[in-house]
């Protein structure tokens, strides 16, 4: 079976009337034959299977990434039941025995199909998913999963749901620490500048865009951004910086452009972080791309010339557009009108740098290596989970309400002031994350650390303000959502081959 990708590119040759109905990037499972159909009413279950996926963006599922994962999950499982001789929409009883060998497959097999207990259940509940779908839409007889009957409670009224039994058990997760504590956050960010830990020049380091890599560094710890979305970042993105230090945390807009799911959000920053970035601006970056010749390479498509830019968009080509309307790829593609990138981040050359996971992990490996054996390795989401630690015991300690009554005595900024001093704690961290819905939040956080005292404390407030609504789809989606978060660690960013640490 092969998976391909759709791309709208020349359909204008394709002898059609109007450009087809697929989004761009959309999976596509095709079967070895390259045939959708054995007759005329014959169509095959890779029909069905393509058409559920096409449906996604409608469905609660607007990220490309996920179309892919939820492509390879229905792909892995369908080439498992050819094997087998077992249909995709087979009888109960068959599709059933089938689940039963594709469990055991998947626990105990070959070491390339092994999977672990959290992939497993993300992997049945996406099957959950598309078997519903089919039976409604009359595709399916049956599908193999047995469900049992819970009373739950959310919202203070007991419903009935549907759990799906084809799960694993799990031990009792551990405490692991999955984020920075605030020693080795101040550790990694001099790394970062070449320093010493006790602030003195590393003699023994030799790396450039030294204040590129701790500017970066430092922002991303204080937003709470993913890779794609502070890798992508425009330098005519970055707020002002206000004209006197605050105590009170900056509004820092996220454009939907780079975000997943394209869904635009306001975190914040503190005044320290944003006036490093304002430094790199002006003094290093600036003295980068100052005069650059750098184009993008072919590969990438035609450059993208930018005159008249400002904070919300400029003249692409000629065009006027806002910058939240780009992808990264045609970011990255962005010419300044003075030469040289328009990425916040850029390398010797003017060219943009997007290597960040190659940066960190190299810091990290030189402080353990040199000052500091236990300190862990460090890929970009761990500065993100070191955010949301560090704003939720802001947030539970009373600090921001503190810096609220500043600004509000000062009159810098009433609405922050009352967003801070009203909000509950977990609906803060669920806007600045970016989550769903608050329950997203609470799982997330349950994943940093079981032994925060305060997480108990949000759980027994969330129930008690009717923060779980939805029930049993809205759980499930949640942990679908949380498992993407921690997927994430492991990602590393396509660029990260063409790039170097600088």
């Amino acid at each position: 079976m092969i998976l391909t990708f759709f791309s709208a590119q020349g359909w204008e040759s394709w002898d059609v009337a109007h450009r087809p109905l697929i989004p761009e990037r959309m999976p596509v499972l095709i079967d070895d034959d390259l045939r959708l159909e054995d007759g005329p009413a014959a169509p095959r279950p890779t029909v069905a299977v393509n058409r559920w996926l096409r449906e996604l963006p409608a469905s609660g599922t607007p990220a490309p990434s996920s179309w892919a994962s939820y492509a390879r999950v229905l792909k892995a499982w369908m080439q498992f039941l050819a094997e087998h001789g077992v249909g995709l929409f087979d009888t109960r009883e068959r599709l059933k025995l089938a689940l039963s060998r594709y469990a055991e497959h998947r626990a105990a097999g070959p070491l390339g199909v092994r999977v672990a207990a959290s992939t497993w259940a993300q992997h049945m509940s996406i099957l959950s998913l598309f078997y519903r779908w089919a039976l409604a839409e009359g595709h399916a007889r049956a599908e193999p999963f047995t469900y049992k009957i819970a009373r739950a409670l959310f919202d203070g009224t007991g419903r009935e749901v549907r759990v799906n039994l084809a799960v694993r058990r799990r031990p009792k997760p551990h405490v692991t620490i999955k984020y920075l504590e605030p020693d080795f956050t101040g550790l990694f960010l001099r790394g970062l500048r070449g320093l010493a830990p006790d602030g003195s020049v590393d003699s023994g380091y030799w790396g450039r865009e030294l204040a590129r890599n701790a500017a970066v560094g430092e922002l991303a710890l204080a937003t709470g951004l993913r890779l794609q979305e502070f890798s992508y970042l425009l330098a005519f993105e970055i707020p002002p910086l206000p004209p006197a230090p605050t105590a009170a945390p900056i509004p820092f807009p996220v454009p939907a452009g780079v975000t997943k799911g394209r869904k635009f959000r306001t975190t914040w920053i503190s005044y320290q972080a944003l006036a490093a970035t304002h430094h790199y601006l002006e003094l290093d970056r600036a003295a980068t791309v100052d005069g650059a010749a750098w184009r993008p390479p072919a590969r990438w498509g035609e450059p993208l010339l930018v005159r008249e830019p400002d904070a919300r968009g400029g003249r692409v080509n000629g065009v006027r557009r806002p910058w939240e309307a780009l992808t990264p790829a045609e970011r990255r593609r962005l010419v300044a009108p003075g030469g040289g990138s328009c990425l916040l981040a850029v390398k010797g050359g003017g060219g943009p740098f997007t290597a960040w996971a190659t940066v960190f992990a190299r810091t990290a490996d030189r402080i353990r290596a040199r000052f500091e054996p236990r300190f862990p390795h460090v890929h970009p989401h761990r500065l993100r989970h070191t955010f949301a630690m560090r704003t939720l015991e802001y947030l539970v300690s009373g600090h921001y309400r503190q810096a609220a009554r500043l600004v509000k005595a000062t009159d810098a900024d009433a609405a922050l002031a009352l967003y801070l001093s009203k909000a509950d704690p977990l609906l803060v961290l669920r806007d600045l994350l970016g989550h769903s819905t608050v329950l997203v939040t609470e799982k997330y956080l349950r994943r940093l650390d079981t032994t925060r005292i305060y997480r108990e404390a949000y759980e027994r407030a969330g129930a008690a303000e009717g923060l779980l609504a939805g029930g049993a789809d809205v759980a499930a989606e949640a942990e679908r959502e949380a498992d993407a978060e921690f997927a994430d660690d492991l990602q590393t960013d396509l660029d990260d081959v063409e790039g170097e640490e600088g």
